[in-house]
């Protein structure tokens, strides 16, 4: 007879990592499609072709943050489930997702494949300088907190 129940649960870091960041990158590009796309009018997910391909484009966004959004609250709830869910290392991963989406927005999608710009009819540079920015403030409170967190997964670490 073995006593199973004696054995310590350990957090597991990595996969909180990936659910958080899984969930960080679902949540920006929420926020992109919701405030930039819908709210403001500012731009579509795919503006080099007729109006209707633009809203396309939108939908099939918004499809594919719901997929990941749906996809890591059920990771989540697993890792709650079974107790191993690394909380701290869960919330950098959560905001390193959100700078991981800003930022490849602003440079794959903005410049790079030049989908679409940020904004119409403007002096680009001050909106590029404050939407990568703010992306590469995000990546580095994320990165700063993984690595706070880096403790926790390991038997007897605080999963707090």
């Amino acid at each position: 007879m073995t006593d199973t129940a004696a054995r310590p649960i350990t957090a597991d870091r990595h996969r909180s990592v990936l659910t958080g960041t899984m969930l960080g990158v679902a949540i920006m590009a929420a926020i992109d499609e919701i405030v930039f796309h819908q709210m403001l009018s500012w731009h579509h997910f795919y503006d080099r072709s007729t109006p209707d391909i633009s809203l396309l484009s939108d939908g099939l966004l918004q499809t594919a943050y719901l997929v990941l959004l749906v996809a890591g609250f059920f990771w989540f709830a697993d890792l709650r489930r079974r107790g191993t869910l690394a909380r701290r290392s869960a919330w950098g991963g959560f905001v390193l997702g959100l700078g991981i989406f800003h930022l490849f927005d602003g440079i794959v999608d903005h410049k790079l494949l030049r989908l679409h710009q940020i904004r119409y009819g403007v002096d680009l540079l001050p909106y590029d300088l404050a939407w990568n920015g703010a992306a590469l403030v995000l990546l580095a409170v994320g990165a700063g907190l993984l690595w706070r967190s880096r403790g926790e997964g390991q038997a007897g670490a605080d999963r707090r």
